[in-house]
């Protein structure tokens, strides 16, 4: 049997990043636990001080098929690459003609700037003046790709 597991990203703002990578992915915000009708009473049950309320945030699949993603503060700002990013899979495939590729991964990258994202770096197919992947950063510099 799997070992149940979620994606923990540290930040800075909890709430801002999961607003952000529930537009990016679809998701929507995490139920609350078992047994609890909001998460508001499970902090208040487990005696989480209401000033620290806004430190968490998690979102998941409303299809269940992902993982779920939790966001937590932390006052440590990031200072090094990520070793471990998400590839948002936005293109098609490269079985399709790059051209097509490149128009999505465009879109793509125009939505996700409007919801705060930034575009690091491009990278073109080999041999094409075409776009294969982007290099993007979420609202807190986060890295990610869409391919």
């Amino acid at each position: 049997m799997a070992t149940p597991w979620t994606i923990t990203v540290d930040c800075a703002d909890a709430r801002l990043l999961a607003e952000f990578w529930s537009a990016a992915l679809g998701y929507a915000p995490a139920p609350p636990p078992t047994g609890f009708a909001t998460w508001e009473a499970w902090m208040v049950h487990h005696e989480v001080p209401a000033d620290e309320w806004g430190d968490v945030a998690a979102i998941s699949d409303p299809d269940g098929a992902g993982p779920r993603i939790s966001f937590l503060r932390v006052d440590e700002p990031r200072t090094v690459k990520n070793r471990l990013h998400l590839d948002l899979q936005v293109s098609g495939g490269r079985h399709l003609p790059a051209e097509l590729r490149g128009e999505r991964l465009a879109a793509e990258a125009r939505r996700l700037c409007a919801l705060g994202a930034r575009v690091v770096e491009e990278h073109l197919s080999p041999g094409s003046p075409h776009v294969d992947h982007l290099w993007m950063a979420d609202p807190e510099g986060n890295d990610f790709c869409i391919v």
